[in-house]
């Protein structure tokens, strides 16, 4: 089913308020998560923001004044998402968050890319502790401090694509994800002239990696039980997205029963890619 920015304009009103942990690897002042976080919240999520600093050395941790619930951490990814859920989500959800999310990246992190992204360590990181995780990433666009204006069409674009996502898991009840699963989200290009809406894109199931001779099946969709490699989606013409099964223990994919877990939970927005 495609996604429209009607769908986007409802999603408020039809699923219930989540905790969420969010970080990244591109810094807490960087646009990208601060316009998620923004999109987040604005659908009734309660967020808390927990990111690696920039120019922060000397410090520990930190937050903004003005917003407390935006923080940063002087250090990696990995210790920020964990900083988020061991400390900051006892403060301001009196526990565990229900959902971890990472990103949205800036560049793709793509089949063997996944083993050192940032990006995806912090997702691993919250599914290791027991908490369903999304690692978002984006192919366009550059690091660029929050305060830019106007802010740049590609990152509006790609947050109301992972918020669309994020909420059509939440709206798919609990538990949101098998345990030890998190999910590897990653956009094509957004440019002015392809891909430059919400509603140009369609998520595609995928895999991280190619399936080798031995490779057991995967979940059976599109009328095959292989899926295509993420790299295979996003480099396909046509604006699709990616949404590959992962083990938080292994960073690869994951078997067929957790696909078919996936596949039931985000079956209304998913499409084939051929």
């Amino acid at each position: 089913m495609r996604f429209s920015v009607l769908c986007l304009s409802l999603l408020p009103l039809l699923v219930q308020s989540t905790n969420i942990v969010l970080s990244n690897d591109d810094g807490w002042a960087e646009l990208n998560i601060r316009i998620f976080y923004d999109f987040l919240t604005r659908a009734g999520n309660s967020v808390v923001l927990s990111a690696p600093a920039e120019n922060k050395s000397g410090t520990a941790t930190g937050f903004n004044t003005s917003n407390p619930r935006l923080n940063y951490v002087n250090s990696f990814p990995v210790t920020s998402m964990r900083y988020g859920i061991q400390t900051l989500s006892p403060k301001y959800f009196g526990g565990a968050p229900e959902l971890a999310v990472a990103g949205f990246n800036v560049g793709a992190n793509l089949g063997l890319t996944t083993l050192i992204s940032g990006t995806v360590g912090a997702a691993t990181e919250a599914s290791k502790h027991g908490i369903p995780a999304l690692a978002f990433s984006g192919t366009s666009g550059t690091q660029i401090p929050y305060t830019t204006l106007p802010v740049p069409a590609y990152a509006s674009t790609y947050a109301a694509l992972s918020l669309n996502l994020t909420q059509t898991l939440i709206a798919s009840g609990k538990p949101f994800l098998p345990a030890n699963i998190w999910l590897n989200i990653n956009f094509p290009a957004s440019t002015s002239s392809s891909c430059n809406s919400p509603g140009s894109f369609k998520f595609v199931l995928s895999r991280i990696n190619s399936a080798g001779p031995g490779t057991a099946n995967d979940v059976v969709t599109c009328g095959s039980g292989r899926l295509p490699t993420e790299r295979t989606v996003v480099g396909t013409r046509g604006c699709f997205v990616s949404v590959s099964v992962g083990r938080a223990d292994t960073k690869g994919d994951a078997g067929a029963r957790e696909q078919a877990v996936v596949f039931r939970k985000l079956g209304g927005i998913l499409s084939c890619l051929f």
